[in-house]
């Protein structure tokens, strides 16, 4: 998985007066949890714009001031309720040998038969939260909807899951293509039609 790096001062102060002059400064309040005691520190708000503005799962690494470095996800984040800054973030402390669950997002791939013969593609699921250890976690998942016909759907249970655990129920719809006005038949459909009209005739000739 894609990492981004935040550079970080550590804070010595983490009462009210100090976050709001952080603030002020255009520097953003962070706690980083998960190991022994919670770091505080604090980034520039500039700095999360490639984390937090995408639709893209990252890992983070922390590099503070003091020469800690840390490796990360973002686990929580604070907006302004008019402006839309950002007002807090927390992040979550990443181990090598611990298993973690992230929220990846799903890309699909291929062009769907259904869709080819006026089938709607519906997105159930935009995004799966996965288990797995850090060098473990995909960028995305994957899903090849080329051989979905009209009233198919991809399911979690579907997915290749090797090196991670999906953290939902085999039966979640990952993805479906559902009829339309303008769906016509599925050609193996027609032609298994075609194929049986054809016997017919012949079935007819040999009771003959």
């Amino acid at each position: 998985m894609k990492s981004i790096t935040i550079n970080g001062s550590q804070r010595e102060s983490v009462g009210k007066k100090a976050t709001k002059a952080l603030r002020n400064a255009g520097q953003v309040p962070c706690v980083l949890y998960g190991g022994d005691n919670p770091v505080h520190f604090s980034a520039p708000e500039l700095a999360f714009s490639k984390l937090v503005y995408t639709p893209n799962a990252h890992t983070v690494v922390i590099t503070l001031d003091n020469g800690d470095t840390f490796n990360a996800v973002l686990q929580d984040i604070q907006f302004h309720p008019v402006t839309d800054r950002i007002l807090h973030v927390d992040f979550y402390q990443l181990f090598e040998d611990k298993e973690i669950a992230l929220t990846i997002p799903v890309n699909l791939v291929g062009n769907s038969r259904g869709v080819k013969n006026g089938g709607v593609l519906r997105r159930n699921n935009r995004k799966l939260r996965v288990k797995a250890l850090p060098a473990n976690l995909p960028d995305f998942i994957e899903v090849d909807i080329t051989p979905l016909k009209i009233g198919g759907k991809v399911y979690v249970g579907d997915l290749p899951s090797d090196d991670y655990k999906f953290m939902h129920p085999d039966n979640t719809v990952v993805c479906q293509v559902r009829t339309s006005r303008t769906a016509v038949a599925d050609e193996d459909e027609e032609e298994e039609a075609t194929a049986e009209g054809a016997e017919a005739p012949a079935a007819e000739a040999a009771q003959e």
